[in-house]
């Protein structure tokens, strides 16, 4: 990790938005955030860790037990070092297993393990049913009474089919949130 730089761990969840987290992560990239990106074993089956791994330039953790150097395990150094957590997407199932305190991946296990110095900020992905359903807002308040701050979801058309709220809020302002946070 570069000291010298903020670090920015890039949770990305289960979503077909995940393709859209790669352009973030240039972003984050190009704006100078040394960048460390976390994929679910669900965001894999959307996209490859490889475009994520090219453009952070650092390794992209897919699993709880990836290891790099050293004895420490990679999910606490992660933890440790972030300046910000921003997940994006982040899914129904995610913000449920973050709100209920669930460790059972390498993300929430950072989630968990957080510099108690260090932002959260979510950015919402799923069906608009999914995400008005009462188990996902009162899971939203949940995380919100601890601190983490929501970016979205957008309206618009999902890619389930339907027109409305749920879709991931547009990469160039969930950026610029995370420079305004960072700065």
């Amino acid at each position: 990790m570069n000291a010298a730089k903020k670090n920015v761990v890039l949770g990305v969840t289960g979503s077909i938005a995940a393709h859209r987290a790669i352009d973030l992560a240039s972003q984050l990239t190009k704006a100078n955030f040394d960048v460390h990106v976390v994929m679910t074993a669900d965001a894999l089956r959307f996209v490859t860790s490889l475009p994520f791994k090219v453009l952070s330039r650092h390794p992209v953790v897919t699993n709880l037990y990836d290891e790099e150097e050293g004895w420490k395990p990679a999910h606490i150094t992660l933890a440790d070092a972030a300046n910000l957590l921003l997940i994006a997407p982040a899914t129904a199932n995610c913000l449920a297993k973050l709100a209920h305190g669930i460790a059972d991946d390498a993300l929430s296990c950072i989630a968990l393990a957080l510099n108690p110095d260090a932002r959260i900020l979510m950015a919402p992905a799923m069906n608009g049913k999914m995400w008005q359903h009462p188990a996902t807002q009162q899971n939203v308040e949940t995380l919100r009474s601890r601190g983490v701050e929501f970016i979205g979801p957008d309206t618009g058309l999902l890619s389930c089919g339907y027109e409305g709220l749920g879709r991931l809020e547009p990469i160039e302002k969930i950026a610029r949130r995370v420079c305004e946070l960072l700065a």
